[in-house]
């Protein structure tokens, strides 16, 4: 065993940890569009929380080893290498910047709610945002696109590619996605609404 191996396996575990992330926030986004009470959000809500350092961590275990076995191993200049580090590097903060004021703003309009009762307009509106749902879609499917640079290392042309058609992919995803769950959920509330109206 040597430097090379331990850090590829610190850079592997970053990786594995950062799709954990992500993929349990998709997870807590689409039990958030099925749910009809304040307290089943903040269930959601606490366990999403719970997965933040974790998220956080494996970022920097993923840059950190990444960035180094660069260095070491392979070299800036290498296709692949280049255009995994710079997608990286751009999706992280770009990301940030798109979740967190949204996510802040579900958190502040639920601590405004009530303990328990049926989810208000305001939240409805919080809990069903097409942003953040297609964000976390398309940070999911570039994930995917940089394991399959990472492993396949393809040049430089086909590396950019394969990281456009991965943001296509995913944009169009999480658009189609949001939209249909957000109609399913507009096609519920309306039948809720008929059935508690009285007949005749």
């Amino acid at each position: 065993m040597n430097i090379y191996t331990i850090v590829l396996f610190v850079h592997v575990i970053g990786a594995i940890g950062y799709f954990l992330g992500i993929g349990l926030w998709l997870f807590v986004l689409v039990g958030l569009r099925r749910t009809q009470r304040v307290e089943q959000v903040r269930a959601l809500i606490h366990l999403n929380d719970l997965s933040g350092p974790f998220s956080a961590i494996s970022v920097l275990l993923l840059l950190a080893a990444g960035l180094s076995l660069a260095l070491t191993a392979w070299s800036l200049l290498t296709g692949w290498i280049l255009v995994a580090l710079i997608s990286l590097i751009l999706m992280v903060p770009t990301s940030a910047v798109l979740i967190v004021p949204r996510r802040r703003a579900l958190v502040d309009q639920l601590a405004r709610e009530a303990p328990e009762g049926a989810l208000s307009e305001a939240l409805k509106q919080r809990v069903h945002d097409p942003v953040l749902f297609t964000v976390i879609q398309t940070v999911a499917v570039l994930l995917l696109g940089l394991v399959f640079l990472m492993t396949t290392r393809p040049d430089l042309m086909s590396s950019l590619i394969v990281m456009v058609v991965a943001l296509a992919l995913g944009l169009a995803s999480g658009v189609l996605v949001s939209r249909a769950t957000r109609t399913r959920g507009q096609g519920v509330t309306t039948h809720a609404n008929d059935m508690r109206e009285p007949i005749g």
